[in-house]
């Protein structure tokens, strides 16, 4: 006793005890702090998604932030880089020097070069409907459609690098780990099928994208909420059948049994969030095997559809019938729907580092009728007004050549041009600008964060505050900084 006792404070480790005791008393009320908000869910919840009870389905339909004009995205992914100086960026300079070498910034798979020969664009432009949009004669279907659009002229990406602005775009992270755009779309609003998966995806005969399945990922978010691949023809979903000699009846026994597991579970223990995913996972797997083969089955559509998208002709024909299952899809009541327009590598996809004409010409002629079709098709439906449609790529192209003969371009991050359509976009719209030869963005660049936020806000969720936490931090997808929507193309 007489240790504490003496008046001239003691010390431990260099602190004195009045300040060891402090410290550690902090330290325990952290422990139970955290107990109690571990026992609220505070850890397995964020703003717009939690789970209250027994067996809550994380895909559950959940209320908006704010009143919505979208229920639904389309995302026509041109993967590759589809050259915007060529299709709707049109830049008369580029024209008249043709074949000169000229000082100009570049940065691409070929590096940063400070001179580069221009490559005149190969097709002609002319404004189209009331708007006046400047569309290249690729596409003459979607040019029929121009008052439909609103372009993004000034898009920025952080990358000129497939794999890294590809995740950008799906992400809005160059690095992978972090939940598709469309995970974070199905976890602040859910699904309004419950037969269906939420966030679908559609790839290209070629082939899948560079980085793969990381590009649909739910990241650190449940399993359920990533994307599910769907194809346009023969099995929807791949390893959906059950294992032979399992049948309805006992995949129905399994999933009850799992169901009270999960009220046992929830009973004793805080977090069931995990198990509860599973659970819907498994639920909406058995859903599927009965109702993704009707979704897909494109003979109950009649033969002038069928021709609007394309579908009678060989051209368009494998291309078509996704953007018409698109259609298919929404009209029951799938949240987020992601279509590849190219696969696999170089002229597979939008990639035109050899010969320019050729590759743009086979993929804007394997897609300008299908994309019209869906615009048009949504549109007599009354469902344009409701779905929110996109089209781009990961990046643009240079205004000049890469090598030293031929009209292939390098990639371009510091300025291409994307388009959106309905889900309370104004349509007529154009905003940004690029510099004479489109190689930056001059006039008011939007990085890929403001296209996130724009989608976010058309659903009516607010981008800087829809948040997972993980790891201590709450998780955006337009990251820490305040994110505005691009509100010159909002009407």
């Amino acid at each position: 006793m007489a240790f504490f006792k003496r008046p001239v404070p003691n010390t431990f480790c260099g602190r004195t005890r009045r300040e060891f005791l402090w410290q550690a008393g902090g330290g325990f009320t952290s422990v139970a702090l955290a107990g109690l908000l571990a026992k609220d869910g505070f850890f397995q919840q964020a703003y717009g998604a939690t789970t209250n009870g027994p067996s809550a389905n994380p895909l559950a339909p959940k209320p908006p932030h704010y009143p919505a004009k979208a229920k639904s995205v389309i995302f026509l992914f041109m993967y590759g880089g589809p050259s915007h100086v060529d299709l709707f960026d049109y830049k008369p300079t580029l024209f008249r020097l043709d074949g000169k070498t000229v000082d100009v910034k570049t940065k691409g798979r070929g590096g940063e070069k400070n001179q580069g020969r221009i490559v005149g664009p190969k097709w002609k432009f002319k404004q189209y409907g009331e708007s006046g949009h400047q569309i290249s004669s690729l596409f003459p279907h979607l040019a029929e459609c121009a008052d439909d659009l609103a372009f993004i002229k000034s898009m920025t990406a952080d990358s000129p690098i497939h794999g890294s602005a590809m995740l950008q775009m799906n992400s809005g992270q160059i690095l992978s780990g972090s939940p598709a755009l469309g995970s974070w779309v199905n976890y602040g609003l859910g699904t309004q099928n419950e037969n269906l998966p939420g966030f679908v995806v559609m790839l290209d005969p070629t082939g899948g994208p560079i980085s793969g399945a990381k590009n649909w990922s739910s990241g650190y978010m449940p399993a359920s909420f990533q994307g599910t691949v769907v194809r346009s023809k023969g099995t929807p979903i791949l390893n959906l059948n059950p294992p032979e000699g399992m049948t309805d009846a006992v995949q129905r026994e399994l999933l009850d049994s799992l169901q009270a597991a999960n009220q046992e579970h929830f009973a004793t223990r805080s977090d069931n969030s995990n198990l509860a995913a599973r659970i819907a996972s498994y639920e909406l797997a058995y859903k599927m095997q009965q109702h993704a083969p009707e979704a897909v089955d494109l003979t109950k559509e009649d033969e002038k559809t069928l021709s609007l998208y394309g579908v009678d002709q060989p051209e368009t024909a494998e291309f078509g019938r996704r953007c018409l299952l698109a259609r298919r899809l929404v009209e029951r009541g799938v949240r987020f729907i992601q279509l590849y327009a190219g696969g696999a590598h170089n002229d597979s996809n939008w990639d035109a580092h050899g010969d320019l004409e050729k590759n743009h010409s086979y993929h804007a002629g394997r897609t300008d009728k299908p994309i019209a079709g869906l615009l048009k098709d949504l549109k007599r439906r009354g469902l344009l007004d409701e779905t929110l449609v996109i089209w781009g790529g990961e990046f643009g192209r240079q205004p000049t050549a890469e090598y030293a003969e031929g009209t292939g371009r390098d990639h371009n991050s510091y300025g291409f041009t994307m388009w959106m359509s309905g889900g309370g976009i104004k349509g007529g719209a154009s905003v940004g600008e690029t510099d004479e030869l489109g190689s930056a963005a001059i006039e008011k660049p939007f990085h890929v964060k403001r296209l996130h936020a724009t989608i976010l806000h058309q659903l009516g969720l607010d981008p800087n505050h829809l948040a997972y936490f993980y790891a201590g931090l709450d998780r955006k997808l337009v990251g820490v900084e305040h994110t505005s929507p691009i509100r010159e193309i909002i009407s």
